[in-house]
Parts: structure tokens; C-alpha cells; sequence
């Protein structure tokens, strides 16, 4: 497996894997990969990080800037993280996970934030932060990993991260 930055020949099918992949998942409203389509356009996705095996694309990993109420700068959050159905579970999330959290490091981020299963995203280096919050998730559920510079107060993603479906017109 091989993990490279995102190309623009890459972007149809970060698309098609992305809604595969939130398909059947319960907490989502298969708006992902809405949202990384918007994270593009806006100019906001500082790592697009693409999973390839077998000449095909498996996996994919946003990273995003993100406020905090402190006013931190250098501050990101990262999701959605996709990875294809029939190779979930053979740690290619973790990878694009693990790399790109290497790559915010070295662009001297001071932290990442991530909402999602904390079983999960511990491994990581996650933690959860009662300094830092996102109104109306369980705080169990929010995480943070602290770089070089901790921060505190509710943190906002970019956006993009409302964006949903183009409404499909129809004849009334």
C-alpha cells in the first residue's frame, strides 16, 4: 500500500469511496464525502492523503484548519477518514491516520482534534480534553492531540463540514 497526497485524478473516486464507505454507518447522514468535495473547493484541505493498492484507491484522510475560542492558531481537525468497504479492517485507516499525522507535525501544527469512537482514535495518541469542547457531542467523543502548543475552548470545523447533497430537482 502506498499513501500519497491526493491528485486531481484521484477525486472522483475519493468521492465513490467515501460515500461507500459511511454507507451503512449509523452516526453518519452520508454527507462525507460532500464535505470533502466543499474542503476542496474552499481551499481548506491542508492534507488529502490517498491510499492506493492493486493500481486502485482503498482509503483517504482530510486534515482541516479548525478555530478554537482561545484563538490558537495552527490547529486542525481530521475527517473524514474513509476507507473502502471490503478493506476495512486491514489497518489501512491507521495508516493514513498515522501518516498524516506525521505530516501535520511536521508542517509545525500545534494539535489535531477528531470526533469519533475513542476505543478507536486513543491509539493515535488522542486524547479526550476538557479544555476543549464541541457543542452538543458527548465529550467522550472529542478528542485532541496536543503538538507543541495546548489550547482551549469550542472548536468550530471549517463550513464545509454543513455541506449535503445537491437537491435533486424534479417535476412537482
Amino acid at each position: 500500500m502506498r499513501i500519497l497526497p491526493e491528485t486531481p485524478a484521484d477525486i472522483d473516486a475519493i468521492f465513490a469511496l467515501t460515500q461507500a464507505a459511511f454507507a451503512d454507518h449509523p452516526h453518519s447522514e452520508q454527507t462525507e464525502g460532500y464535505i470533502n468535495d466543499a474542503l476542496r473547493r474552499a481551499g481548506a484541505l491542508t492534507l488529502s492523503l490517498v491510499a492506493h493498492e492493486d493500481g486502485r484507491q482503498v482509503g483517504h484522510a482530510a486534515f482541516s484548519p479548525v478555530t478554537i475560542g482561545d484563538g490558537s492558531a495552527d490547529w486542525y481537525g481530521l475527517g473524514p477518514v474513509a476507507v473502502l468497504p471490503d478493506m476495512q479492517g486491514r489497518g489501512v485507516g491507521a495508516a493514513l491516520i498515522r501518516e498524516g499525522l506525521a505530516r501535520l507535525r511536521a508542517l509545525g501544527a500545534a494539535g489535531c482534534v477528531v470526533m469519533g469512537d475513542p476505543a478507536y482514535y486513543r491509539r493515535f495518541g488522542f486524547e479526550t480534553r476538557p479544555d476543549l469542547r464541541y457543542p452538543g457531542v458527548p465529550p467522550e467523543y472529542f478528542m485532541a492531540l496536543v503538538y507543541t502548543q495546548p489550547a482551549s475552548g469550542d472548536v468550530a470545523y471549517h463550513e464545509a463540514f454543513a455541506a449535503r447533497a445537491p437537491q435533486q430537482g424534479g417535476a412537482a
